[in-house]
């Protein structure tokens, strides 16, 4: 099978999401990038987790082309193919409709440093302008809004995630989710204290060697 291991995980990822309620139904998509063949294995439009094979998954290349299987790619394809063009660093993408995030985004704000994990993305989560969901506009717009981040709002959508694996991508959902909450509870309250950007670089620099050597991507 072609990219047989990448359309593993894209089903083992697929199954995270929605038991980690990043997402609900059908919501969100995923993807990830063989670089050296240039094809993406990339989750089939509507189609529920649950129920997805490996088979299932789409193997496309970086013109949306479908490569291999009996169903279509996730409509959102498009701002996948673009962000593994512009970062040769990007290996895999998690889009998600976690709730936090989400509500962030409908007020079509930016994710601050409230928390010093915000560091998954970087200083912060920039949020892209709204665009129909599926539409070239919008993967313009993410492409334009994330430059070095390492994640990106969509206004009254959702939550993008890019890293060099896909357990990268998602550890980032799901750790910017849980600051997004921090973050809406925080404005309940009175207005949050935001960690500096001579701090968060601090941060960043120490987030590039934690972990354990050898361990998981």
């Amino acid at each position: 099978m072609l990219l047989k291991k990448e359309r593993e995980l894209v089903v083992e990822y697929g199954m995270k999401m929605l038991e980690s309620g990043l997402t609900t139904g059908t919501g969100g998509n995923l993807s990830i990038f063989d670089r050296e063949q240039g094809l993406l294995a990339i989750s089939p439009s509507g189609l529920d987790y649950r129920l997805s094979t490996p088979e299932d998954i789409v193997v496309i290349d970086l013109d949306g082309n479908v490569i291999d299987s009996k169903c279509k790619p996730s409509s959102e394809y498009g701002f996948h193919t673009v962000l593994y063009k512009k970062r040769k660093d990007v290996n895999a993408v998690v889009h998600t409709h976690s709730v936090y995030a989400t509500t962030v985004a409908c007020l079509n704000m930016e994710l601050p440093a409230v928390h010093y994990l915000v560091g998954f993305a970087g200083k912060k989560v920039p949020l892209a302008p709204y665009a129909t969901f599926g539409s070239p506009e919008l993967a313009e717009n993410v492409s334009s809004t994330i430059e070095n981040y390492n994640a990106v709002l969509l206004a009254n959508h959702g939550l993008i995630t890019v890293g060099r694996s896909i357990g990268n991508a998602f550890d980032a959902a799901e750790e910017l989710e849980m600051v997004a909450r921090i973050y809406i509870q925080a404005l309940s309250v009175g207005k949050p204290v935001i960690v500096p950007d001579e701090e968060m670089e601090k941060v960043i620099d120490k987030f590039s060697t934690y972990g354990q050597a050898g361990g998981k991507d």
